[in-house]
């Protein structure tokens, strides 16, 4: 189990996403007929303590041990390799840019606008 602290800062680097209501206003510009984006599917963090999947242009970041909702949000792909994140903490009720380069088909890596690293990997 992890503590309210670990979990939030997990959650703002995680994924933070979009406000409620803000969600789907992101253009998926990049993305056309291109089919399914290159992120589409599960993510799971360094950690293993959050679990991110992408569908849509939305997005939403659960907790590994629990399930409960960290954040959620919205992505558009800027091209074939590099991705952009709008999310809410719904732990911290912020909300944060994200972006992102897929280096891989399994490795996504992410800086938020606060300059904090991480990285994410497909889950299988």
């Amino acid at each position: 189990m992890i503590g309210f602290r670990t979990a939030a800062t997990y959650a703002g680097l995680a994924f933070g996403l979009v406000a409620a209501g803000c969600a789907g206003t992101i253009p998926r510009t990049g993305t056309a007929g291109m089919g399914t984006t290159p992120v589409e599917g599960q993510w799971i963090d360094a950690q293993g303590v959050a679990l991110s999947t992408f569908s849509g242009g939305q997005f939403v970041t659960v907790a590994t041990d629990t399930g409960n909702r960290l954040s959620e949000g919205a992505y558009r792909m800027l091209d074939r390799q590099n991705v952009e994140i709008s999310m809410t903490s719904l732990i911290r009720q912020t909300q944060t840019q994200v972006n992102c380069a897929l280096v891989s088909p399994t490795q996504l890596n992410c800086t938020n606008t606060q300059g904090q690293n991480f990285v994410l990997t497909r889950r299988s």
